[in-house]
């Protein structure tokens, strides 16, 4: 049997099929953690109907002025958002990197532990500022 079963599987994200099979592609323990993140984070409130809680608001901050009270409230946006929607985890870490501030992104650095393996693991999350607006 394999120890990290209970780390859990789902549809890898965003959905691929597998060319031999022509089944949906699964993502397994941790990499199904990441992916269960990155959903979190790119799903708004409200956007899910039956679950409309589910997700985070950081699109609310694409137009607020980047400075310490914005970075913050992205910090708490991301940690309660993690915090509520992802129990495999635990002693979340955000960090904000405003490097790349005058491209219009900022990376939202995550750090967290997973409970069952109490193992640490990262994640990078690109947040861009202006999305959409290289479509226009």
């Amino acid at each position: 049997m394999n120890t990290k079963a209970f780390l859990g599987r789902g549809m890898k994200f965003p959905p691929e099929v597998d060319a031999a099979t022509g089944r949906f592609q699964m993502a397994y323990y941790e990499e199904d953690i990441k992916e269960s993140i990155y959903i979190i984070l790119m799903t708004q409130k409200g956007e899910r109907v039956m679950l409309p809680d589910f997700g985070c608001n950081i699109q609310d901050y694409i137009y607020q002025l980047p400075n310490t009270t914005y970075m913050n409230l992205l910090k708490v946006e991301v940690l309660n958002a993690l915090t509520k929607w992802e129990p495999r985890i635990t002693d979340i870490m955000i960090e904000i990197d405003t490097k790349q501030l005058f491209d219009a992104k900022v990376i939202v650095n995550i750090s967290y532990v997973i409970k069952s393996t109490n193992s640490a693991d990262n994640l990078v999350f690109p947040y861009y500022l202006n999305k959409g607006a290289d479509e226009l």
